[in-house]
């Protein structure tokens, strides 16, 4: 990425804030979070420090040992930015630009057929306005580069020129964040992780909505053995590049699917198993400071997915239950998937507890008052207490 331009000790990240800048009086506090969650991510690339000026975050690096490459691979997954782009500062005189300019875009000026140049110039004492540093630095490009032609349209090579209050600066084309709200902007939220390709996409949604996470997965020993787990936590471990870290609370089920199992009518097995899920994560996620529970539901994908069983399901719920992919379908849920980096993981051949004791024939649209009967024959409150005492707790 960073090698098609020249390195140099003057090169600095430009970072462009997503719609925390609409926040009015509250900006400052989001910007504060996204800038937070900036030093994690560039943890172990480098010495640099931060500037903030005229909507733009600024990450100059201050010795030779930081890590362009890597250092942008990681603001590309920081939620609430939206765009971003290597620049090479100049000293604020055409001389001094123009030089720069060559020197930072010479690789791709050397391989491409056409150019561009934009000017922004929001120091307006500057002795050039914008279109008169445009025609500057393209006739100095032209006569540097005599191969070249310029196309105002569609340019092989875009190179923009900003003069700010405090410096010049010479990048690109910007680069899309992954924009969104910083995570922990928007409250904090219990995800139920399984290890199928849905519910990372779930975190990864809501994280990008500025939650933060923390994760629930239910293990089912000896049905379900120790490769799964470590399915899910590698699932987690890939969705914190992009929401930071977080706990994961693994919960034993194998009891209350066993008593599920042996008491209630089979076509109810995964309506009353997803509700003890709903208890058990509802108490789970108060202990953790949560305010909603995650799913990676997506109407209609699975008898357990229709809306009089996902009604069923809620009832159980003792808080909110937010479903990202609700409305989504499976090709688009993958595309995602793909995207983060979760899909290759996801389709492991190791089980979870959803998919060993699926029944043949689920009810799709199962009453309220029929489940209540059925639970009725089960010690609820006795499983889920057990259940909540074998939890084992993880940091991602």
């Amino acid at each position: 990425m960073y090698s098609d331009t020249t390195t140099s000790p003057q090169d600095i990240i430009l970072i462009k804030a997503g719609e925390l800048v609409l926040k009015g009086l509250n900006k400052g506090t989001f910007e504060d979070i996204l800038l937070k969650n900036l030093r994690r991510s560039l943890a172990g690339v480098g010495e640099y420090r931060f500037s903030k000026a005229q909507s733009t975050i600024y990450v100059k690096p201050v010795d030779s040992g930081f890590d362009m490459d890597e250092a942008l691979k990681r603001v590309s997954r920081v939620f609430g930015i939206a765009a971003y782009s290597v620049a090479r500062t100049a000293e604020k005189n055409m001389d001094d630009i123009l030089r720069n300019t060559v020197d930072f875009m010479r690789d791709k000026l050397l391989n491409a057929k056409t150019f561009k140049v934009e000017a922004k110039r929001s120091d307006k004492s500057f002795e050039l306005k914008s279109p008169e540093i445009c025609a500057a630095a393209g006739r100095h490009i032209l006569r540097q580069f005599p191969h070249l032609k310029v196309d105002v349209h569609n340019p092989d090579v875009l190179i923009v020129i900003e003069i700010r209050d405090f410096g010049a600066y010479i990048h690109s084309r910007q680069l899309d964040g992954a924009g969104g709200m910083p995570v922990g902007s928007g409250g904090h939220a219990a995800l139920l992780i399984s290890g199928g390709i849905d519910s990372p996409v779930a975190g990864y949604m809501m994280a990008k909505r500025g939650i933060s996470l923390t994760g629930i997965h239910f293990v089912s020993p000896p049905y379900t053995s120790e490769r799964a787990e470590l399915k899910v936590i590698s699932l987690m471990e890939q969705l914190s590049r992009y929401s930071g870290n977080m706990d994961l609370y693994l919960v034993p089920f194998t009891k209350i699917q066993m008593e599920i199992s042996r008491l209630c009518p089979e076509d109810l097995f995964t309506i009353i198993m997803r509700r003890f899920m709903m208890r058990i994560s509802t108490i789970l996620a108060e202990k953790a400071g949560c305010g909603a529970l995650i799913t990676g539901e997506s109407l209609g994908q699975v008898a357990s997915q229709t809306l009089p069983a996902i009604a069923c399901t809620d009832e159980a719920a003792g808080m909110p239950v937010l479903r990202p992919l609700i409305g989504m379908d499976k090709d688009e849920i993958i595309a995602i998937s793909r995207k983060i980096e979760t899909f290759e993981i996801s389709i492991q051949p190791y089980q979870d507890c959803c998919t060993v004791f699926t029944p043949k024939h689920p009810r799709t649209r199962p009453k309220l008052e029929k489940v209540l009967e059925a639970e009725a024959k089960l010690n609820a409150e006795e499983l889920i207490r057990e259940a909540v005492e074998g939890v084992r707790k993880k940091s991602i």
